[in-house]
């Protein structure tokens, strides 16, 4: 896993991708505010499950978020053929 500053800026950048507010993804992902917030202040990191439901949003955008897919995640889109 990476470093915990490059977890929080992987959950701004995807949040920012997605034009999400920190309630709105905090929403999508079933936590709370404020753990978003902690995650994005680099205090806390997301558990491996809420890690899996933001790379999913990621893969959900398409094109648009393969490159943060590869880049905070080190996953490459998955194959939809």
């Amino acid at each position: 896993m990476k470093p915990q500053d490059d977890l929080a800026e992987a959950v701004r950048g995807v949040r920012d991708r997605l034009g999400l507010t920190q309630q709105e993804l905090a929403g999508r992902l079933g936590v709370a505010l404020p753990t978003v917030s902690r995650w994005e202040n680099g205090r806390h990191r997301p558990s491996k499950l809420a890690l899996a439901k933001i790379e999913g949003l990621l893969d959900e955008m398409g094109e648009e978020g393969h490159d943060l897919l590869d880049q905070y995640f080190n996953k490459k889109a998955r194959d939809k053929g």
